[in-house]
């Protein structure tokens, strides 16, 4: 099932996306709610209704007072529009080994002893369209290819053979970041923070885990939980820069959520990415080009650059980076 969220008389309307076309929940059956938000608190409830409204659609019969509705004739919203966090693992070791790599130092022991997250700001998850930048995000702005999930039931202290369960669903991810910044607040052992904070871009839609069944494949070895075989690209203005695939998470998901879960309750609502696939971002790609040749020239966004991430199953999602009207810059505030 393809869950979409998209604005509707100024506020968030969820839908089932079934070739092209959205028909929102509540019009199929009076008990589905009409919003993502309580859609995943109540998932427990809703989900095998929903499942059968989106069997139903995709046989070809009317189901409820649902109308058709056509995708492109909306805005699209981030699927779960208010997320209440947003952590971002780290779960590709060729993204980790060649980063490091290009820095010129040893590949760190303990990213295969356990895996680790952050948190960022929930309130700058967007979806498709544009993203707006101040000028000094413009500093080395970089996109991050990832995939997401959302949580859809309460737990604590899951252990990774039970986590899938806790899986609502699968997203795009392009965790934006402002290199600069990011780099001078590390420096301090903080962060990420304004180098992050920004926007954190999902979408176009959340899909659900029996929809990817067929792509499960097998997780690396010594490792617990479902992986997926899904390839991963990023095209700037047309041209591919990236490719990758969510089958090369050396964390799984499940394991990530047994470690963000220990001690403390993960709930519906939470988003979790999986961190940048190997090739996935430009500060690894000008590293890698730079390790080969000193006179290899960087690429970072620009204004006016269009960014489209697409991971196979879970869609295409689409950026426009857009310049703030401002001149304000807090680089400049340095002492």
């Amino acid at each position: 099932m393809k869950l979409v969220t998209y604005l509707r008389e100024e506020s968030d309307q969820l839908a089932i996306l079934v070739d092209n076309q959205l028909y929102n929940t509540q019009d199929l059956h009076p008990n589905l709610p009409g919003n993502m938000q309580m859609f995943l608190l109540m998932w427990e409830d809703v989900i095998d209704i929903a499942k059968e409204a989106d069997a139903q659609l995709k046989a070809g019969k009317h189901v409820g007072i649902a109308t058709p509705i056509p995708v492109d004739r909306v805005t699209l919203m981030a699927p779960v529009p208010f997320p209440n966090s947003c952590r971002d693992g780290y779960a590709f070791r060729q993204h980790v080994a060649s980063a490091r790599r290009n820095r010129r130092v040893e590949m760190i022991a303990e990213f295969d002893q356990f895996p680790v997250f952050y948190f960022t700001n929930h309130n700058a998850i967007q979806g498709p369209g544009n993203v707006y930048c101040m000028p000094d995000h413009f500093d080395k702005l970089d996109f991050e290819l990832e995939a997401a999930i959302v949580i859809c039931k309460a737990g604590r202290n899951i252990p990774a053979e039970e986590a899938d369960e806790y899986i609502g669903g699968f997203m795009i991810m392009n965790d934006m970041s402002a290199r600069t910044l990011q780099m001078d607040e590390m420096k301090l052992n903080m962060g990420p923070c304004k180098g992050k904070d920004f926007s954190t871009v999902i979408g176009p839609m959340l899909v659900t885990p029996d929809e990817l069944a067929p792509l499960l494949t097998d997780p690396k070895p010594g490792h617990t939980g479902n992986a997926y075989n899904l390839k991963m690209t990023c095209h700037v203005n047309g041209v591919q820069v990236s490719e990758g695939n969510m089958g090369d998470m050396d964390w799984t998901f499940a394991e990530i959520i047994q470690r963000c879960s220990y001690g403390a309750n993960i709930m519906p609502g939470d988003v979790i990415g999986s961190g940048t696939v190997g090739t996935g971002c430009f500060l690894e790609l000008n590293g890698t080009g730079k390790l080969n040749n000193p006179d290899y020239p960087e690429q970072w966004l620009q204004e006016g650059d269009v960014v489209e991430l697409e991971i196979e199953g879970l869609g295409k999602l689409t950026n426009t980076i857009v310049a703030e009207e401002s001149d304000f810059s807090i680089l400049k505030l340095k002492k």
